[in-house]
C-alpha cells in the first residue's frame, strides 16, 4: 500500500528506538509530515508499512488517522 503522508504512523504508535511514547508526535515528524531523519530513520521505522488506516476517508484529518491507529496499536 502506498504511503499518503499523513504523518499518523509517526504519532500513534510508540517508537522505543527513539523514546517517542504512543500518542505523541515524533520529535523528527515536520510541518508537511515527512520526516527530518529519513535518511538515518530507525528500522522499525523503515519497517513500517502503510496500511488501511492512511487509506480511510472517514478520518480526513491527522488526529482522526492517530486516533485509529492509536486504537489498533494500544
Amino acid at each position: 500500500m502506498k504511503c499518503t503522508v499523513c504523518g499518523a504512523c509517526c504519532v500513534a504508535p510508540d517508537i522505543s528506538a527513539l523514546n517517542k511514547p504512543a500518542g505523541v508526535p515524533c520529535d523528527h515528524l515536520l510541518a508537511d509530515n515527512k520526516c527530518a531523519i529519513y535518511e538515518d530513520r530507525p528500522l522499525v521505522c523503515r519497517q513500517y508499512q502503510a496500511d488501511e488506516v492512511c487509506l480511510e476517508t472517514e478520518a480526513p484529518t491527522l488526529d482522526g488517522r492517530v486516533r485509529r491507529l492509536t486504537a489498533l496499536f494500544a
